[in-house]
């Protein structure tokens, strides 16, 4: 065990839960209508405390499992059976990988709730993203980072995919599955309300920024230069991608808006986060630029062109993103455009297809939608019984 890595990756692992709570919660909480609000902070809450009960469990031993198939690690690690506080992961306790791994099995489904906001049976969201995590989520996992069928002396061979901290893991399967889930439910009954609160919009991306350090930095596993060049360029990353979307946003409407710079932050981050590891300051200069202005482009054509209610833009920031910045990993010439490219493909298609038969299952057992008379008077008061703020007191 090396103590100083052990130090940074408690402190990561600490930053990618405050990604989700409270960061994720306030970002998206604040994009819908007031009597929305609570049941986005309820949907992200309850999917981190069950989405830790269900990777110690199950989850972790799938993803991180000797498993010898390359398709998933088994379950012989379930419950963390046969892991104490002296077993090691590289210079790390287990127990600790462990924890840093369950901070990103929180905040990859707990993404996907920015698709189905304002009109999504609580049950459904909490079955689909159960099963998800299982069946999607681990078993990619398992194939980059695990060991698995996409890794090194994989499929394509010694080199195999380069997803430093989960363009394809996180933000692709992510936003597939954000995008079929917005399809099926079909959209809200009034998607012209303005958010209610940007002010929420803007602290909920800062501490996604703050916390990305340690999704970033982190995924190094140690207190060594590649975490400390991660940071750095992920900030750089960001910082351009805000810029540029307020710049073309500027351009195309004639002003810059508060949301669409902290969206710009977040398109940023998304877009470096494959290629943290691999890449130098003036690279992710150039990928948070075109970040900036492809996923802001992205958000028309599926708003405005194919006319999906993607919420929150869950694709077309997170999934055109990650996307971007895997493949801009071999136009940079640090891997195989066929490993990149061919694991987006298996990735993107594995996810499709169970996303969908989970979709259709899960759909079975508990609603997709809430009925139009929940929908109207808000998620809040009728599904939660609880409002946001009381305005007669």
């Amino acid at each position: 065990m090396n103590g100083a890595d052990t130090a940074w990756i408690i402190t990561a692992t600490a930053l990618v839960l405050f990604m989700s709570l409270p960061g994720l919660a306030l970002f998206y909480g604040g994009l819908v209508r007031a009597r929305n609000v609570l049941s986005v902070f309820m949907h992200v809450y309850a999917i981190a405390c069950l989405m830790s009960v269900i990777w110690l469990a199950f989850g972790y031993s799938i993803a991180f499992g000797p498993g010898e198939t390359g398709v998933w690690g088994g379950l012989g690690k379930s419950f963390l059976t046969g892991v104490d506080a002296d077993s090691l992961s590289g210079t790390l306790p287990e127990v600790l990988f462990f924890a840093f791994q369950m901070t990103f099995a929180i905040i990859t489904p707990a993404l996907i709730v920015g698709a189905y906001v304002e009109r999504i049976g609580f049950g459904f969201v909490l079955l689909f993203s159960s099963l998800w995590m299982l069946l999607v989520y681990a078993p990619v996992v398992h194939w980059i980072w695990g060991g698995g069928m996409l890794s090194d002396g994989g499929i394509f061979g010694e080199t195999g995919v380069i997803d430093f901290a989960g363009g394809i893991v996180v933000h692709e399967t992510a936003a597939i599955a954000s995008l079929m889930i917005a399809i099926f439910l079909g959209p809200r009954r009034n998607r012209t309300t303005p958010p209610h609160s940007p002010g929420f919009v803007m602290i909920g991306a800062a501490m996604l920024w703050v916390g990305w350090f340690g999704f970033n930095g982190g995924s190094a596993l140690a207190a060594d230069g590649s975490a400390a060049m991660a940071i750095t360029v992920t900030h750089i990353s960001a910082a351009t991608a805000s810029l540029t979307w307020a710049l073309w946003e500027k351009i195309k409407y004639g002003k810059a808006s508060l949301v669409g710079l902290v969206t710009g932050t977040i398109a940023g981050l998304a877009s470096i986060t494959p290629a943290a590891g691999v890449t130098g300051p003036i690279e992710a200069l150039i990928i948070g630029a075109v970040a900036g202005i492809l996923c802001q482009e992205a958000v028309n054509v599926i708003r405005n062109k194919l006319k999906i209610d993607d919420t929150l833009d869950v694709f077309a920031v997170h999934g055109v993103g990650g996307i971007f910045g895997a493949l801009m990993i071999a136009v940079f010439g640090y891997g195989s455009f066929v490993a990149q490219a061919g694991s987006l493909v298996i990735v993107g298609a594995f996810t499709v297809t169970v996303s969908f038969v989970l979709i259709k299952l899960v759909g079975l057992v508990t609603p997709l939608r809430v009925d139009p008379e929940t929908e109207t008077n808000g998620l809040d008061l009728s599904v939660h019984g609880e409002r946001a703020y009381d305005f007669t007191s």
